[in-house]
């Protein structure tokens, strides 16, 4: 798993942005979720981008670190968007429901996206 991070304003607000790159799963997971909590406490802020699109898979393992995220951003008003998804990344993460809590946009010319025109 490979981790970036960058700065960035949106909707006025400063995010951390970070790009994620291979499997989120048992194997990473706990990796994942120290580089998450180290990035958002070195940013200082309450707004999470996620560019999911080198991620190639994620498990019940990598839901789990996007969850607790998302009860610690929530307790202060934050918010957590995942962007570019593939197809599969992002079947799962609504299938989970985590959709209904972490914003998850569409894929981009994929599947879902066809759909939506």
């Amino acid at each position: 798993m490979d981790f970036q991070t960058e700065s960035k304003k949106y909707q006025g607000r400063d995010w951390l942005v970070v790009a994620v790159s291979g499997e989120l799963d048992l194997s990473a997971a706990d990796q994942f979720k120290d580089k998450l909590k180290a990035a958002l406490a070195k940013s200082r802020t309450r707004y999470l981008m996620l560019d999911f699109s080198r991620v190639s898979f994620i498990d019940s393992s990598g839901l789990g670190v996007l969850m607790g995220r998302y009860r610690e951003l929530a307790l202060t008003g934050g918010r957590i968007i995942i962007r570019h998804a593939n197809d599969q990344v992002y079947r799962l993460l609504t299938a989970s429901g985590l959709d209904r809590l972490i914003e998850v946009e569409l894929p981009i010319g994929g599947h879902f996206a066809k759909e939506e025109k």
